[in-house]
């Protein structure tokens, strides 16, 4: 039976069960050393490369925080206020927690079948997401708070469920969507952060920013190797399966600087963002002329 924690990452024998021990890892600091752990044993080749064990589909999450549907977490505010402030970074860090589990998922998922580079480019996103939320933690006790303070959404989970069966799919919804719409925001956060006087919460989040950048083009460079391979366009295969079920995360205001520096050029998304516009704008529309007729 594998362990959990920094213990079963101590264990572990191959990069599965490796994998394996952070995802079944609940408490949330214990996760982050454990996973930093898993990433510097495979850095000094001390994992074999093999996948002899499978990832659970629903890792055990802690009793805090509350996971709620996204329609049902409390306004955050934008940054104006300390409660909103509060709200905000620890929506972060919840974000990188289960961050942590979506690189290590797709290392241990997917590995097989993959060249070891692969591996390699996962195992380094899930060490730095893991530091993420340790820097995040840190900030919120320092104001006063604490991870599970506050509710959490559980939405993020739910695009590795869609999609445990195709890493094309997984990389097409997650770095190159999911954590591409945080390079597309997150300037706008360290803006309000430092206006706020916040400066220290605004580096981190700018560290975060930073590192986010190459995770997405960790996901853009495998999601072109796997198109390559099944002999497609890219860009074509990224619509289609975006537009299946995620079409909603698609949306302006665009970081297009960020996004190119990660491979994420607008050849993606650019036509799959101007639909989603016109649907949004067409939608006001007709809710506009109901509303005038009905008065």
């Amino acid at each position: 039976m594998i362990a959990a924690g920094r213990a079963g990452a101590a264990a572990a024998r191959s990069i599965a069960e490796a994998c394996r021990a952070v995802l079944l890892t609940t408490d949330p600091i214990e996760k982050a050393f454990a996973a930093r752990a898993v990433a510097r044993r495979w850095r000094q080749s001390g994992l074999d490369h093999r996948f002899d064990v499978v990832m659970p589909d629903d890792p055990p999450r802690p009793d805090q925080p509350e996971l709620l549907p996204p329609n049902r977490m409390p306004k955050r505010g934008r940054a104006g206020s300390e409660r909103s402030r509060l709200a905000m970074l620890h929506a972060l860090a919840h974000i990188e927690y289960v961050a942590i589990d979506l690189a290590f998922d797709c290392a241990g998922r997917f590995g097989a079948a993959m060249p070891r580079e692969f591996v390699d480019g996962w195992l380094g996103v899930g060490a730095d997401e893991a530091m993420h939320f340790v820097l995040l933690d840190r900030r919120l006790r320092a104001l006063g708070s604490h991870y599970g303070a506050l509710p959490a959404h559980a939405g993020l989970w739910e695009a590795a469920g869609k999609t445990r069966d195709d890493l094309t799919a997984r990389l097409a919804v997650v770095p190159m969507a999911l954590e591409a719409r945080g390079l597309d925001v997150t300037p706008m956060t360290v803006a309000r952060f430092e206006a706020a006087g916040d400066a220290r919460s605004a580096r981190i989040l700018t560290r975060i920013y930073t590192d986010e950048i190459r995770h997405v083009a960790v996901g853009t460079r495998w999601f072109e190797f796997c198109c390559a391979n099944d002999g497609q366009p890219p860009a074509e295969r990224w619509q289609s399966l975006i537009s299946r079920q995620f079409r909603d995360i698609v949306k302006p205001p665009f970081n297009d600087s960020a996004r190119a520096q990660a491979g994420l050029t607008l050849d993606y998304y650019g036509t799959l963002a101007a639909l989603t516009s016109s649907g949004q704008t067409s939608s006001r529309r007709e809710r506009e002329g109901q509303n005038s007729t009905s008065g």
